[in-house]
């Protein structure tokens, strides 16, 4: 997957600059690449992992998305790219970000500005960069594209904040943009990049024609889920319930799969919808108390919190009524704790008007 794409320097010949270049996986940083390196810079790939972002796993475990290419997309950026790419896990670090965001949230639990500050200072950006022989930073950023993070008044305090300052060069929307350090000293040249502004993807769908980019991702929202209204309101319910904001990766990972219902304050119900759903939480089964029908096919239930017997009862009921005995008058569940010890009991199923939309996270 990596081409060397750096030549002999002489004497006669100017020194090849190299940058950096975030990507995400999506179109606008494949782009933004692909204008810098076409201008004969060499150009690597950073790529961090948040745990918050939007492929992998979950097309690989629903069936409503089986027709989804099954594929890393930054992976997939920097093989059309011919490009090197560095990934690295910043999950634990990214705690901070998203628990006390300095510039605070999007319209969801999303701190975008915070965010992008943050990797442009990572790329572990600029010291990464530094350290590793790099001129200047490249990403994908459009000026009014998104609504927190990238607006023309927001685009200094990324360069700022993340001490970047003007080796921070976006291509797309650079001519709307005070000319970089890159543009001053010609490393590349101000009259190749682009102008491009607004929500529109026009001008980006017309340059992937023109580079010949086809298939590239396009995820609804950014590429986090925490620009996803429903993902925060259950990332929300867990630090209230809580009562504390903190998480760990398998909180996040959880949260991306299943039904969440809290019948009580003092526990929630992760109720697999189908068998794929089934299979992953499985691997959770050491961590939590599972209930699962005997009687009838039915999901997987991991229950999550504090719950005396009464509650499992409760939890018992509710998993039933998504078994295929929901309209039976008993159903045998099978409760199972995180050692291993387990009991059988027959409940009657909950009548769907029983289960209250509010239960729902």
């Amino acid at each position: 997957m990596t081409l060397d794409t750096s030549s002999q320097n002489t004497s006669n010949q100017p020194k090849q600059r190299k940058a950096v270049a975030l990507i995400s996986g999506g179109l606008d940083s494949l782009l933004a690449a692909k204008v810098v390196q076409e201008q004969g810079v060499h150009v690597e790939g950073i790529n961090f992992y948040t745990g918050f972002c939007v492929e992998g796993h979950t097309h690989a475990i629903r069936k409503k998305d089986k027709d989804k290419q099954k594929r890393n997309n930054a992976l997939w950026v920097a093989e059309q790219l011919g490009i090197k790419l560095h990934i690295i896990d910043i999950s634990e670090e990214y705690k901070d970000i998203v628990l006390n965001p300095k510039h605070g949230y999007g319209a969801n639990l999303n701190p975008c500005l915070d965010c992008k500050i943050f990797m442009v200072n990572q790329a572990q950006a600029w010291a990464w960069a530094e350290e590793n022989g790099f001129d200047f930073i490249i990403t994908g950023e459009v000026i009014g594209q998104r609504p927190k993070s990238q607006r023309k008044e927001t685009m200094p305090i990324i360069a700022r904040e993340s001490g970047a300052d003007d080796r921070l060069l976006r291509p797309l929307c650079a001519k709307n943009l005070i000319p970089t350090l890159p543009e001053r000293e010609g490393w590349v040249n101000r009259d190749e990049l682009y102008d491009f502004s607004g929500r529109s993807r026009k001008p980006q769908f017309e340059l992937a024609k023109k580079f010949g980019f086809e298939d590239f991702a396009q995820p609804a929202g950014g590429c986090c889920f925490l620009t996803d209204a429903n993902y925060s309101k259950k990332l929300a319910d867990l630090w209230d319930a809580r009562g504390e904001r903190r998480y760990e990766l398998d909180d996040i990972m959880l949260l991306k799969v299943g039904r969440h219902i809290r019948p009580k304050k003092n526990f929630k119900l992760i109720v697999s919808r189908e068998e794929g759903e089934n299979n992953f939480l499985r691997g959770y089964k050491k961590q939590f108390t599972s209930i699962h029908t005997v009687s009838h096919g039915g999901p997987l239930t991991l229950l999550d919190g504090d719950f005396d017997k009464d509650d499992i009862k409760l939890a018992a009921q509710i998993a039933a009524r998504y078994s295929g005995g929901k309209n039976a008058e008993q159903v045998t569940v099978q409760v199972e704790n995180y050692k291993g010890t387990s009991y059988v009991m027959d409940i009657p199923p909950m009548d769907a008007d029983d289960v209250k939309q509010e239960w729902h996270v």
